[in-house]
């Protein structure tokens, strides 16, 4: 349901994604000039030392009748980011969403501020040849299938009058819309408590490395402490439930001080690093430059602790769980009925996912120390090369391995046969 701008000619309420840069700003003022009721929201998401009330002032000189300003960062990690480490979620092997888990969160907020106010429109400032566009509106879709998307940047008459920042500077000056002075980077980023992007601008040269002062989240790997930090990770039900620093003793078990913490520590010790070309869902291939600290470590933490509490069959199914749970976020069915059966089914597997995980951060390195869980199905005893049978509380006769090593070797016998018989 997205809409021509040209079919307007009343006044009606539309709830504006505001994040108080440019863009949105300029979104902003032409929707009032339609001659809509512009509503703005914005989210906190952690996505850094952001001044709200100079937000809100800005939207509401540049016209806007109301301005919600909603802090969803404890919603955001314990709803979104810890079921995608609940999952070891992770896009084309490389990739741990971290826009892209952000974003159902938000929408599922501005569709709430709409139902709120009435609004029978939402809109957003996201780029047509980006994927942020699709999650915006299939969440909305979801989560209320009367509301319709305005999208001004795939509206004809929106992009004939803005085709790039000088007419939107132009713009901006023309309307009195307060710009900030600060030199624009050369690569844009978008931020929130799992992650920072960079994409776009010089980052477009797949061959052009990111300057050393672009990170904000962690050091260069290089310039990390020599001394290691020490950490313990608990976990219950698969969910982060305490974080300790052995170096340090400091403790934490409120999800969001939790994970700001191990944010910062991680970020010291240059973890979370990644530099990948990845495929949008749009079918557009996009370079992007990515730190993601406490998830990478939470999610090196929770695999490691699955793997002494889960049973082999079950990980297999997960495994393929995670992969599609990773590929219905990016591409923005968070809200799918798909999704609610993989999430319910992942919670399921998490039962025994209980205990911790010690483990040394060192110069972009997560190194496992050891681990441990009341419900482990590990058995030294039964592992133990110096122990003939399973021990005391588990029968293994390795004689019976040969019988299962000729049953498993009967199919690669026949084929076996066959070629032979072939030649």
């Amino acid at each position: 349901k997205i809409i021509n701008m040209s079919e307007f000619f009343t006044k009606e309420k539309v709830v504006l994604a505001y994040s108080g840069g440019l863009d949105t700003s300029v979104i902003l003022v032409w929707l009032v000039e339609k001659g809509f009721d512009v509503i703005c929201f914005c989210a906190n998401v952690g996505q850094g030392e952001e001044d709200f009330d100079a937000v809100r002032a800005k939207a509401l000189k540049c016209g806007a009748s109301k301005v919600y300003i909603e802090d969803l960062r404890k919603e955001f990690v314990t709803d979104f980011i810890y079921p995608a480490i609940k999952c070891n979620a992770i896009y084309e092997s490389r990739y741990l969403l971290g826009t892209s888990i952000a974003r159902p969160c938000i929408a599922k907020a501005q569709v709430k501020v709409a139902q709120i106010e009435g609004a029978k429109y939402v809109s957003h400032g996201a780029t047509g040849k980006g994927n942020d566009q699709v999650r915006f509106e299939l969440c909305a879709i979801a989560l209320d299938a009367n509301l319709k998307t305005i999208a001004p940047w795939r509206d004809p008459e929106f992009l004939e009058k803005f085709k790039g920042r000088i007419d939107l500077l132009a713009y901006a000056s023309l309307h009195n819309i307060p710009v900030d002075a600060t030199p624009k980077a050369p690569y844009s980023l978008d931020a929130n408590l799992y992650h920072i992007s960079y994409e776009s601008g010089i980052l477009e040269d797949p061959m052009i490395s990111p300057t050393k002062d672009m990170f904000r989240l962690t050091v260069d790997p290089e310039d990390a402490p020599d001394s290691p930090t020490i950490l313990r990770l608990e976990f219950t039900d698969g969910s982060p439930s305490k974080i300790i620093n052995k170096t340090t003793n400091e403790e934490f078990t409120d999800p969001l001080e939790s994970f700001i913490y191990l944010n910062k520590i991680a970020g010291a010790n240059g973890i979370g690093r990644i530099d990948i070309v990845e495929n949008r869902f749009v079918g557009i291939k996009s370079r992007g430059v990515y730190e993601t600290p406490a998830g990478t470590v939470l999610r090196a933490a929770h695999l490691d602790l699955e793997g002494i509490t889960m049973d082999k069959e079950v990980i297999r199914i997960r495994d393929t769980l995670s992969s599609e749970f990773s590929r219905l976020c990016y591409n923005g069915f968070w809200y799918a009925p798909e999704m609610e059966l993989i999430l319910n089914s992942i919670e399921f597997s998490q039962r025994n996912v209980t205990g911790a995980v010690e483990l040394k951060l060192y110069k972009g390195n997560v190194i496992i120390l050891g681990r441990e869980s009341p419900f482990a199905l590990y058995s030294a005893d039964l592992a133990s090369m110096d122990i003939e049978n399973g021990g005391k509380s588990l029968e293994y006769n390795p004689i019976d391995a040969q019988g299962f090593i000729r049953i498993n070797a009967v199919r690669l016998r026949a084929n076996g046969i066959l070629r032979a018989h072939k030649k």
